[in-house]
């Protein structure tokens, strides 16, 4: 077994939910790759200034679309090296 590391950072989870689709939930990923921040405040900042728009637009966060501002989470990043 190779070496592990673990380390604990926060992402930010996407949730909507509506008729069509049920509940839809991922994780926030930018050019292929998870959003990770080091600080609860850098990933609710980020949010903000990109997704922000969402809390003021009634259109989008009912049907059809029922989008959700997206929430900053805890999350444990595992590294393990393999054979």
């Amino acid at each position: 077994m190779g070496k592990k590391k673990s380390l604990e950072r926060w992402a930010l989870r996407w949730h909507s939910k509506n008729r069509l689709d049920g509940i839809s939930e991922h994780f926030m990923v930018d050019d292929c790759l998870p959003l990770f921040f080091r600080t609860r405040n850098l990933a609710r900042i980020y949010c903000n200034c990109r997704f922000g728009y969402i809390k003021h637009r009634k259109d989008l966060r009912t049907e059809p679309h029922g989008w959700r501002v997206p929430r900053a989470i805890k999350v444990r990043i595992t590294i393990e090296e393999l054979p």
